[in-house]
């Protein structure tokens, strides 16, 4: 007995001796509110959207917790997207809406502290085209009336859109190299600024957001949509392409949750099993519809695929627009 005893003691301790099995971090994430750096000023398309798609964040079938916005704008998208590599959190608690292209080409362009290979796609929300507008009372009733007296006055005609090379930079520039026309590129601090720029006259005519200028049509005119096909919400509008100008869909901004690099990858793969399934949600789904907002909804295998087509595409077409 006394060997018994002494054997199950030593086994005892040998037991004890052992290391803890450590505890995966995915399990108790997440612990508290998550913030979503959101890189354009409240009301534009991004921000709206992004306070859509968080919804029904805290159902326990989601996440179980609030998604917070946290604005953070600034040099189209830029200051956002610096500050969340170099001050948010990798515990996952901070996640931040990607727009693309804006951000792959801004890193392409610039020496930023962001790029493909510093963000963790969670999931896309949306597809949302570029489209041309001029105010209500513009003597430009067309691409051509704009184009023609852009030809005749180069550089006089002004265009504006939510930064530099964003979506809508990208779109002047390629419009530019179309027809060969000089025209000058006013960068704002978002789409909301941007729009009430066209409306106010400040500018001739702008590129901006379908989400942004569906709301405010009434107040607009569509000329023509950066795209390869029309869209559904503005079936009447034609694209530029159709109307014989060499512009593609290269423009079209798509918007998404992403990590910052250096976060647990339990806790990545655990978000990114919830963030496409939570876009789907009927209830976020009526809104975004609702808000004339587009929706296309890709998990992280194909929002990382897609990143990285985006920026070889990115890059040639940049060298080129830049010449």
């Amino acid at each position: 007995m006394k060997r018994l005893l002494s054997a199950l003691f030593s086994a005892a301790l040998l037991f004890a001796a052992l290391p803890a099995k450590a505890e995966n971090p995915a399990d108790s994430y997440p612990s508290g509110p998550i913030s979503l750096v959101v890189c354009y000023t409240p009301g534009g398309a991004t921000d709206l959207q992004a306070r859509l798609s968080a919804l029904v964040a805290q159902d326990k079938k989601y996440f179980g917790q609030p998604i917070v916005i946290l604005n953070k704008p600034g040099a189209g998208g830029m200051t956002g997207w610096n500050w969340i590599m170099e001050r948010g959190s990798k515990d996952g608690l901070t996640m931040t809406a990607y727009n693309m292209p804006h951000f792959i080409a801004q890193s392409i362009v610039n020496k930023t502290k962001f790029s493909v290979d510093t963000f963790e796609p969670l999931g896309n929300w949306g597809a949302d085209p570029a489209v041309l507008i001029v105010p209500k009372n513009s003597k430009f009733k067309s691409v051509a009336e704009l184009m023609a007296f852009a030809k005749e006055n180069p550089g006089k005609v002004t265009i504006n859109g939510a930064g530099l090379y964003v979506g809508h930079h990208i779109a002047t520039l390629q419009l530019q190299k179309a027809t060969g026309v000089k025209m000058s590129y006013i960068p704002e601090k978002g789409g909301t600024e941007a729009i009430q720029n066209v409306l106010s006259g400040k500018v001739m005519a702008g590129f901006n957001n379908l989400a942004d200028v569906y709301r405010s049509q009434d107040r607009l005119t569509i000329l023509a949509i950066a795209d390869v096909k029309r869209h559904e919400y503005l079936p009447d509008v034609p694209t530029l392409k159709e109307l014989g100008y060499d512009v593609d869909d290269a423009s079209v901004n798509f918007r998404g949750y992403a990590l910052p690099k250096g976060v647990d990858p339990a806790i990545v793969d655990k978000a990114a099993k919830i963030v496409p399934v939570m876009f789907n949600d009927p209830e976020v789904v009526k809104r975004m519809k609702d808000s004339g907002s587009p929706m296309l909804v890709l998990d992280r295998a194909q929002v990382q695929e897609m990143f990285h087509k985006k920026h070889e595409t990115l890059k040639a077409l940049l060298e080129d627009l830049r010449k």
